[in-house]
């Protein structure tokens, strides 16, 4: 009988896992908020990951079973419009769909947030 092993096809670089980690165990407000509203299927039933590994780029929030990413964005993301337009551009190609929202946003506006989620996950795929 054949053994059956996972596969992973790409090894994930050390540094990157290890600064994944350090993200996770210092994340702002806003995104520990959301943590805990998306955590153990809390929303819709959709299991979500933090600090996820896709490629070379680390998403704040993903659903692997509905290829969606969730960014939340403070200041510094208005200087790196570029990383974040490479960014996009690969995820997309990846076939994720990413929301994004600014921390304060999470802070403030957390039901008008969790509503444009909530509505992501729920919505169903067309087959076309």
């Amino acid at each position: 009988m054949e053994e059956i092993t996972p596969h992973h096809p790409h090894k994930v670089p050390d540094d990157l896992k290890q600064y994944a980690r350090e993200m996770r165990k210092n994340m702002p407000d806003a995104e520990q908020l959301l943590w805990y509203l998306l955590r153990n299927r809390r929303l819709a039933g959709a299991k979500f990951r933090r600090q996820h590994l896709v490629g070379r780029y680390i998403l704040d929030f993903y659903c692997v079973e509905k290829k969606l990413a969730i960014e939340l964005d403070g200041g510094q993301h208005s200087e790196q419009q570029t990383y974040d337009r490479q960014r996009g551009i690969y995820l997309k190609q990846q076939g994720i769909e990413v929301l994004r929202f600014w921390n304060n946003q999470m802070l403030s506006e957390t039901e008008s947030v969790l509503e444009v989620i909530y509505s992501t996950v729920t919505k169903e795929t067309s087959l076309l």
